[in-house]
């Protein structure tokens, strides 16, 4: 779950990749580290839109479950 929105995540700075992104990727995610209020997350295609703000337990979840594989399309959360 989300703890809330940012509307407009182009008014922070800091945004990174995964090292694992090529340079060129337009379409990956980005997060803000360092983050009072959790670990906002964006779409790399429209900076300007909103960020969603996990909690760094449910963020740290998710990257798990991407890592090893048990995140599919059919399988929800």
């Amino acid at each position: 779950m989300t703890d809330h929105i940012i509307p407009n995540a182009a008014i922070l700075n800091g945004w990174r990749k995964s090292s694992y992104s090529s340079p060129n990727a337009d379409s990956c995610l980005e997060i803000l580290d360092n983050h009072p209020s959790g670990i906002p997350v964006r779409d790399s295609k429209t900076p300007h839109g909103p960020a969603l703000v996990f909690s760094a337990a449910d963020w740290s979840a998710f990257v798990a479950a991407a890592k090893d594989g048990s995140l599919s399309a059919s399988r929800p959360l």
